[in-house]
């Protein structure tokens, strides 16, 4: 679908729940980024380097990384091949499914967000200077100081993990608000580091409604849903990838365009990355997002045209979705105001769609997804096997061939055995169901 058709027809679609890709005529390829936001990319970048001996002495599992927040990029050429989500082009799986300690995409804004809360306290209170080890945010002074403070944050699952688990490992008093839609493994894990989780019956805006809301003088509150600093946290991820594609050989260019699909919920990390990318590769890339059927909100927010929020509620969805990552009903308006006219497209889901692409890419390429984090492996077949996506790829003179596509998982590798016996079961009766 394109916007150039009627719009009941695109909310027809939508409120029926039918897998639909749709391309943003607003897209502008030679826009960049405003130096405001890039200045705030780069005091992430540079933050994340500052903290990195910290992050390490914090952490076991970031020691191998010298406390670097970083995922490896994963060749998918067997799956590329896999009958189910054909494309020509040079595959890549970004495995941010397996960024330590937090297990999940969001690391990199989330671990972002506090380390900038710890250094803005510890500066205010002398506790640390501009040049000071940022290990002295470990010590007894600042320890001291950040128990007398709160950490607050409304979530899905995900970003509660990342933000509670560095918050109580400095030594902060941190509340997480899980809606319905939280797995209760995410729950008993930020329990066990001592973070007090507040469960609610309502969807992910309620959560963050009801943290935002209890907030004291002296508590910080994460705002998921209008964070720049998480933002720009996701955005250095950018670099990483240029870094990482100029390693194995991969040029991205006019000739040579790199496309990107990223699952998508409130929007935060997808929109981060996206920035990020832009102020990178420019016109040379082309990033699409991943919605479930039931929480198609960026969509709908971009598609509408407002400027107000518009909330999947509105067409009668229920934001029911087994991708429970991506369980949002209503897209950050910060976000969508950034990335409106640089993103290329979104495409939908379906939970059995998730589950199929589960199955597939722990068939060929032999590691278990989370379901959230499997959304984006169509993007591909979306572009080279729809006519929306073909006239996509001749408009801007992508040549399929020469393409290379990243598929970002965003987690999965903290998710329990038991919980993994569960998705492999869903995952086998797509498989079968596909393939019989």
């Amino acid at each position: 679908m394109t916007n150039s058709e009627d719009y009941s027809r695109i909310i027809d679609c939508l409120r029926t729940k039918k897998r639909c890709l749709w391309l943003n005529e607003k897209l502008f390829p030679d826009i960049h980024p405003e130096q405001s936001v890039l200045a705030g990319i780069a005091d992430a970048g540079a933050r994340f380097k500052r903290c990195e001996p910290l992050l390490a002495a914090l952490f076991n599992e970031l020691g191998p990384t010298d406390g670097r927040i970083e995922s490896p990029l994963t060749e998918a050429g067997k799956l590329a091949a896999c009958s189910s989500v054909t494309a020509p082009g040079a595959w890549f799986i970004k495995r941010d499914d397996l960024l330590p300690v937090a297990g999940s995409i969001k690391a990199r804004g989330g671990f972002h967000e506090v380390l900038a809360y710890a250094e803005k306290l510890a500066l205010d209170h002398g506790i640390i200077n501009p040049a000071s080890d940022r290990r002295c945010l470990a010590g007894k002074a600042a320890r001291e100081l950040f128990s007398t403070h709160k950490i607050l944050v409304g979530s899905t699952g995900n970003l509660g993990l990342a933000i509670g688990t560095l918050s109580a490992a400095l030594g902060f008093r941190s509340e997480v608000h899980m809606s319905s839609d939280a797995k209760q493994w995410k729950k008993d894990r930020l329990l066990a580091r001592g973070v007090a989780v507040v469960e609610h019956q309502g969807d992910y805006s309620v959560a963050v409604a009801t943290a935002r809301s209890l907030m004291k003088d002296s508590d910080y509150f994460v705002d998921d849903e209008a964070s720049a600093l998480l933002f720009y946290g996701y955005a250095t991820a950018a670099l990483e990838l240029k870094m990482q594609l100029h390693a194995v050989g991969r040029k991205v260019d006019s000739q040579t365009p790199l496309l990107v699909y990223l699952p998508c919920g409130v929007g935060g990390a997808p929109g981060g990355i996206t920035v990020g990318l832009k102020a990178i590769f420019g016109p040379d890339v082309h990033c699409f997002f991943a919605e479930p059927v039931a929480s198609p909100s960026m969509l709908l927010q971009l598609c509408s045209g407002q400027t107000g929020s518009f909330s999947v509620a509105e067409i009668g969805l229920d934001n029911k979705t087994e991708a429970d990552g991506l369980a949002v009903g209503q897209a950050s308006l910060l976000v969508a105001r950034h990335i409106q006219e640089m993103l290329a497209g979104v495409f939908t889901v379906s939970d059995d769609e998730l589950y199929e692409n589960m199955g597939l890419v722990e068939k060929y390429l032999g590691f278990l997804l989370e379901p959230s984090a499997a959304a984006g492996l169509r993007g591909p077949m979306w572009l080279n096997e729809t006519e929306g996506g073909r006239e996509y790829l001749k408009r801007h003179q992508i040549v399929p061939d020469h393409a290379t596509h990243v598929i970002w998982a965003t987690g999965g590798s903290l998710v329990p055995e038991l919980q993994r016996v569960h998705y492999r079961n869903m995952a086998k009766k797509q498989i079968v169901r596909h393939f019989s």
